[in-house]
């Protein structure tokens, strides 16, 4: 008969709740219940995943920054005990490239330098013209269509793919491709088989571009990315996960955030009226980073190991251990935001959310999002000042079985 367990570290991996942890229904905006027991408890605890392992979760703001800008926690998901979203995340380390998504520095410092010139702040506030002219066409035709319409399908997905497409040169008529294997790619429960075939055919379309941006190179992300292939400091493989990586960042997580955020401001009336009602770049550059606090678009957590002992919050992080970064519990902290969950447009330390992340690994595209945000809510709300849901808020389908939450489908009308 086996030993009962005794030390204090067996009793709590064997305790360990199941992770991620399902949202209260009618409460699509606030952390599961199950979470913010454990916040309340403790900034570091243990939660079991997918396979069965026990990684730490970090859910306190002071204790999130710290390990993410700790060189001794690693986004390295070959090495063993890597915390993978799911079996799928988990067979790809076989056939996924080095990149900046999977590389700690040195090598990842140079990644990044390549894939950061396209969303310098300058270059992304050169692009404001042309967010706001592709915005007001879509709600042109979203106001000339039939009512009720999907908010989703006619503004929150079109507008960051369309932004993202033209930015890295990727045909816009491919989107319809694109967007399908990057939705089935972010499901929490990918199997290995679906998983490789999702990543093949992306993988094998961006080989393509690269290498036609390489033969006749434009202006665009891509052709400067294909360039280093070129001249040899990429391989042609590298190039195009770089390329994916930011094509499926770049349309998926500010079109959810686009939906989400118009859900919870169609809820709180009071504070759409602060966008609806001002002209003010400050006040909408504000609301915009409230709403990043607010709303937690990557539920799942960021995913770290440890490669050496970390001692943080009372514990120890022994090396080869897994790290979940909850990234929206931090948001929540009322350490560092007073009434977290009350959403105020005109929170004064709003921007101190880690919704991008933090460290050296924090959001490359994080500029263009704000940007498109900014756009999008301080141009709709204007322009229909009428606009509200078509349905109530206990029919609207959110992604609880994403990667990236948000809403399937946001049926509006107006007038």
């Amino acid at each position: 008969m086996p030993d009962a367990p005794t030390d204090a570290a067996t009793i709590r991996e064997a305790q360990a709740p199941e992770w991620p942890m399902p949202r209260a229904e009618g409460c699509p905006f606030d952390p599961p219940p199950a979470l913010r027991t454990l916040t309340a408890e403790k900034p570091l605890a243990k939660v079991r995943i997918w396979d069965g392992s026990t990684p730490w979760i970090v859910t306190g703001h002071a204790a999130q920054r710290a390990l993410l800008s700790d060189p001794r926690v690693s986004v390295d998901e070959r090495l063993p005990g890597f915390p993978h979203w799911n079996e799928g995340m988990a067979a790809a380390v076989s056939y996924r490239p080095r990149s900046v998504f999977n590389s700690d520095a040195p090598e990842h410092s140079g990644y990044r330098r390549i894939m950061t010139g396209p969303f310098t702040f300058k270059r992304v506030e050169a692009l404001r013209p042309t967010i706001q002219k592709i915005t007001d066409d879509l709600i042109d035709k979203l106001l000339a269509g039939p009512k009720p319409a999907d908010l989703v399908q006619e503004l929150a997905l079109p507008l960051p793919t369309l932004m993202i497409s033209e930015l890295l040169g990727v045909p816009y008529e491919d989107h319809e491709f694109f967007q399908e294997y990057a939705s089935r790619g972010i499901a929490h429960n990918v199997s290995a088989e679906e998983s490789g075939r999702n990543f093949m055919a992306l993988n094998e379309y961006l080989v393509r571009l690269v290498e036609q941006k390489a033969a006749e190179p434009a202006d665009d992300a891509l052709s400067d990315i294909a360039a280093r292939v070129t001249s040899g400091d990429i391989t042609v493989s590298e190039a195009a996960m770089m390329g994916l990586g930011l094509l499926i960042a770049g349309h998926e997580t500010s079109a959810n955030m686009i939906g989400l955020a118009t859900v919870a401001l169609l809820e709180h009336p009071d504070q759409l009226a602060v966008l609806r009602d001002s002209d003010d770049p400050k006040v909408v550059a504000g609301a915009v980073e409230e709403l990043l606090r607010y709303l937690g678009i990557i539920h799942g957590g960021q995913r770290r190991i440890a490669k050496e002992d970390i001692e943080i919050g009372g514990e120890v992080i022994r090396a080869g251990e897994g790290i979940v970064v909850e990234l929206f519990s931090a948001n929540r902290d009322a350490h560092v935001f007073p009434e977290p969950d009350l959403l105020d447009l005109r929170r004064p330390n709003a921007r101190q959310h880690n919704a991008f992340g933090f460290g050296i690994h924090q959001c490359v595209g994080q500029q263009l999002a704000r940007v498109e945000l900014q756009v999008v809510y301080g141009t709709l709300f204007r322009r229909i000042p009428t606009l509200r849901p078509a349905e109530p808020l206990d029919q609207i389908r959110f992604k609880h079985d994403r990667l990236a939450y948000g809403v399937y489908s946001l049926p509006v009308t107006w007038g």
